[in-house]
């Protein structure tokens, strides 16, 4: 099975680094490159992770920024996809039931009937 991926987005990290500290900062060297966003919209990309982002966008904010991507996006791995370890026995390489320890029934033997 394929590990799912999920990101973590730095747009604000980047922009406090280039010395940008108001969201507001980004409207005018967006509007330079020909994309217009409302005052709310640039503080929705810029506090939260975007979902959907277009790539005229993102390249703008690369460029502003002076930046690559690998700076304003960072894969990660998803939430509760982390699996755990199996254990192995010392008898073998069967996994043990997970909370039983040293817990583990003892095998039935099961002989013929004597009908006499």
């Amino acid at each position: 099975m394929a590990a799912k991926l999920d990101y973590r987005w730095h747009l604000r990290k980047v922009m406090a680094d280039r010395g940008m500290f108001s969201t507001t900062d980004l409207i005018p060297p967006l509007a330079d490159r020909g994309i217009t966003l409302s005052t709310s919209q640039v503080y929705r990309l810029v506090v939260e992770r975007p979902e959907r982002l277009s790539l005229k966008i993102l390249m703008a904010l690369l460029d502003i920024l002076d930046c690559t991507m690998d700076d304003l996006i960072e894969p990660i791995a998803a939430a509760g996809t982390v699996k755990k370890p199996k254990k192995a026995t010392a008898g073998g390489s069967v996994p043990e039931a997970e909370g039983l320890g040293e817990l583990r029934p003892k095998r039935a033997r099961i002989r013929g009937v004597d009908r006499s």
